[in-house]
């Protein structure tokens, strides 16, 4: 007797099943809401507040692997290659932290963090490549390290975690940054099997980063920092935002969100301390040229030039001389002091639990362009 047709399609169609429901099914929507800095204000109470001269800024931590404390201004210097300079943690040290960037020779960082008040404020950044765990070495044999910072623009892969749990087990007394990444599993992932203190939070929102347009990959910032510091404090580890601010009231949100230090690259960028290419070396006024770490700029400096399997996830742009860091600090110090006078915190330490953050689609006045 002759199989009816649609019997003789049972077989095929039931071992497809399988490949049809992965190719359907395997993408999702998160339809929880993401917010950035733009998306939120801080709102103000009524308190006893305290003046804003009275607030104390400094935080005192103890890391959770290396069991090192510190005790600062939870800023840190960016280790881009125009920012994390040497020069530049001399003038924010010692109550500031400076990741210096990747590319110093080991013989200038040997002489560097020979000076022991040099190695209680920077990080020694090293990527995750043979070389530079060579260069790890040679540092740390010649000198004694307090802090290192482990970069690299994805942190998502096993070989980043297992190349951030061979350095723990070599240097076990460093307080280790590692990063980066935006969710929260991965904090939690890096802290428990990398064996890292901080964790560096943010893909993609750097002032000279492309990486979302190339990719379309990244997260809402603060959403990030308030999903991974409720991770790693849960952990008794720590976060360190990496992003996204371009005003001190950025920096503020950051540290409402319970944002443990927060790494400022763009806004540091165009001082005396910095050590970029200035458009006009006899003439800073022109401006200092700026760019990612992932830009072309970038890449034709350090790795010889763009791969045919990559593509450029930066851009360079040129910012105004704005002289000597110190300024730039005071008002963001100002900032911070009077956002806290604002919502009755008497210390930074107390602002995320003074904040309440209002949903909104304008944050400020754009009438004249700021």
């Amino acid at each position: 007797m002759k199989r009816p047709a649609w019997k003789k399609r049972d077989r095929p169609l039931l071992l497809s099943l399988p490949l049809f429901c992965k190719t359907v099914f395997a993408m999702r929507i998160d339809n929880d809401p993401k917010l950035d800095f733009d998306d939120v204000l801080i709102r103000p109470k009524r308190s006893e507040a305290p003046t804003r001269s009275s607030v104390d800024l400094h935080r005192r931590y103890r890391f959770l692997n290396s069991e090192q404390t510190w005790a600062g201004i939870p800023l840190v210097a960016s280790n881009m290659d125009s920012i994390g300079t040497m020069q530049m943690a001399r003038s924010l040290g010692p109550e500031m932290m400076t990741c210096l960037h990747k590319y110093h020779s080991a013989d200038d960082l040997i002489a560097f963090f020979s000076d022991e008040t040099a190695r209680g404020h920077a990080f020694l950044t090293v990527g995750i490549k043979d070389q530079d765990l060579e260069k790890l070495r040679r540092v740390a044999s010649r000198t004694k390290l307090s802090f290192l910072c482990v970069d690299a623009a994805n942190g998502y892969t096993k070989f980043f975690v297992d190349r951030v749990k061979a350095m723990r087990e070599t240097h076990p007394d460093v307080t280790i940054m590692a990063g980066n990444v935006a969710t929260p599993e991965m904090v939690q992932e890096l802290l428990i099997s990398g064996a890292a203190d901080i964790v560096k939070v943010g893909i993609g929102p750097g002032s000279v980063c492309t990486t979302r347009i190339m990719t379309g990959v990244g997260y809402p910032q603060l959403s990030a920092i308030i999903e991974c510091a409720d991770a790693a404090h849960g952990l008794r580890g720590h976060v360190c935002a990496d992003g996204g601010c371009r005003t001190p009231g950025d920096i503020v949100k950051a540290f409402a969100a319970n944002a443990d230090f927060v790494m400022l690259g763009g806004l540091l960028a165009g001082h005396d301390e910095c050590g970029g290419q200035w458009v006009d070396p006899e003439n800073r006024q022109a401006g200092m040229r700026f760019y990612g770490m992932s830009s072309r700029t970038a890449v034709e400096k350090y790795a010889g030039g763009v791969r045919d399997y990559r593509a450029c996830e930066g851009k360079e742009i040129v910012v105004d001389y704005k002289g000597p860091v110190r300024e730039t600090l005071r008002e963001i110090t100002g900032g911070i002091r009077s956002a806290c006078a604002y919502v009755g915190a008497a210390s930074l330490k107390d602002l995320s639990k003074c904040t309440t953050f209002v949903l909104c689609q304008r944050t400020h006045n754009t009438v004249f362009g700021v």
